[in-house]
């Protein structure tokens, strides 16, 4: 079976991941908002039926909307897995969110992206140099450190905490199966028309289970944490659906685990800004540090030696 290779534009590879790095650091933070007043179904047809609408109407105006012609047996089955998996990864999230907190959420989630760079070596013969080897246990002793510190000082009940955490383990890895499903689908279709496809098909699940008279309870702060969370559906999926076209999947992986220490950061920021709407993310000096260490772990990982895949 034909299997998908990166173009080679790495540059913008990286740029892209970044990008999805930054959105999806902010993402947990927009989540705890609207979970606030909305639940996880609703808020998650939202974004997709959202999602779906800007980008088919794109899509439609430039006429590449997918054929008929392209849609094969095959290829419809695998856009089906992608978006059950993709759906489902979605709600699993949120789910884990509202019984943990925006941190812990996202420290845990980065299982998905240790997950896909194990799958990228596995299932396209993408290949770790031994600096990048030793870069990738550096960075899961750092998540370790990261996760025991931030046990350690949270105020959420203890079952709660480990049922959240473990439902987000759930998430992450439903996450990787939708990824890797994603890089192979760039065989056939443009990353934008695989994610058309995939907005809509979660929107129409969703649409099942939503109520979306709650819209109508939101304040004007909730509204626009929800809007955000639509934009970062759309841009932030895009971004990282077309940095799987140029770059290898285990080199992304390091870059969106640095998501973590941005939630953290802009969890920190925003609780300055709305103190009455965000709490600070319990954190000591020594999580600081361990997030430091994740850091290194990611960059050495990015900066190892290239190898080219296997043929």
């Amino acid at each position: 079976m034909a299997l998908h290779r990166s173009s080679g534009r790495w540059q913008l590879g990286l740029g892209l991941a970044a990008l999805t790095a930054c959105l999806w650091g902010m993402l947990p933070l927009l989540l705890d908002i609207t979970l606030q007043v909305l639940d996880p179904v609703t808020i998650t047809w939202f974004r997709f039926a959202i999602a779906f609408s800007v980008l088919g109407t794109w899509l439609g105006l430039r006429g590449e909307w997918p054929q008929r012609r392209q849609l094969t047996r095959s290829l419809v089955i695998q856009l089906a897995i992608a978006t059950v998996f993709l759906g489902a990864n979605y709600l699993a999230f949120l789910v884990g969110l509202d019984m943990t907190s925006a941190g812990t959420a996202e420290v845990v989630i980065q299982l998905a992206p240790l997950l896909l760079a194990l799958g990228g070596l596995v299932v396209y013969g993408e290949r770790y140099t031994v600096r990048q080897w030793m870069g990738l246990g550096v960075l899961l002793a750092g998540m370790a450190w990261f996760l025991l510190d931030t046990v350690g000082v949270t105020t959420i009940e203890p079952r709660n905490y480990w049922l959240g955490s473990a439902i987000i383990v759930l998430a992450a890895i439903l996450w990787v199966v939708y990824a890797l499903l994603q890089k192979q689908l760039l065989l056939k279709l443009s990353s934008s028309q695989i994610m058309v496809v995939l907005y809509g098909g979660c929107s129409i699940l969703y649409s099942f289970g939503a109520k979306p008279v709650l819209l109508l309870e939101q304040t004007t702060t909730q509204w626009i944490a929800l809007l955000a969370c639509a934009a970062n559906t759309l841009v932030a999926y895009g971004a990282f659906a077309e940095s799987l076209n140029h770059w290898e999947a285990s080199r992304i992986s390091a870059i969106i685990a640095l998501t973590p220490i941005l939630t953290l950061v802009f969890v920190d920021l925003a609780a300055w800004v709305w103190p009455e709407q965000v709490a600070v993310e319990a954190l000591s000096r020594w999580g600081w540090i361990a997030a430091c260490v994740v850091v290194c772990g990611s960059w050495i990982v990015v900066l190892g030696r290239r190898h080219v895949p296997k043929q």
